[in-house]
């Protein structure tokens, strides 16, 4: 397991159109997907990195707490199978069904997705605003697997809340950290190690 940070995005960046296949209902999700949102909540996780197994109950309960506001979500995993099978499409869907996820989780086949976001690690969260520009980028809260820091989400939950509000996110913005994005062999980009 390689630790790795957040490549730290620039903020105002456009978000990338991306077309992705939900696991659990096989439907193309994209941006346009979410146009009626508000805000769109892009994150990048898998099933078997300890970061994620780590997150995954507060990953659950953002979706179920913010189900009902003006906000769209999606989780996209783009590790590679043949290295990670856990992470393969059927094994996420059961997570996403364990979970009683209420946003689409995705599969990037290609990858080209991962890169086009520049994700380097999972969990990664991009959050875009109303003109679907990046306005944050970095971690859940503080809490690692092991670290005894509380599980609670505060960091994105801020962020989410201020964009909501139409107001500033906070400009102090902390990576993610987690294990690295599975690339394929010889697919690595060049933001990666």
């Amino acid at each position: 397991m390689a630790l790795t940070p957040s490549t730290m995005l620039a903020l105002s960046t456009a978000a990338p159109d991306f077309s992705l296949p939900d696991v659990v209902s096989g439907r193309k999700i994209s941006l346009a997907t979410f146009a009626d949102q508000q805000a769109l909540l892009v994150m990048f996780i898998c099933r078997h990195c300890p970061y994620v197994v780590h997150v995954k109950d507060e990953l659950a309960r953002l979706g179920q707490d913010y189900a009902k506001k003006n906000l769209g979500i999606v989780a996209i995993s783009a590790n590679d199978v043949r290295s990670h099978p856990d992470d393969a499409p059927a094994q996420l869907k059961q997570m996403a069904q364990e979970l009683k996820l209420t946003f689409p989780l995705c599969y990037d086949e290609s990858q080209e997705t991962a890169k086009a976001y520049t994700a380097a690690c999972t969990p990664d969260f991009f959050l875009f605003g109303p003109d679907r520009t990046l306005v944050y980028r970095g971690q859940l809260d503080d809490s690692r697997p092991g670290n005894g820091k509380p599980l609670n989400g505060c960091d994105l939950r801020a962020a989410l809340e201020a964009v909501l509000a139409g107001q500033p996110v906070a400009a102090l913005q902390k990576p993610s950290i987690g294990c690295n994005i599975k690339w394929k062999p010889g697919r690595a980009p060049a933001y990666f190690g």
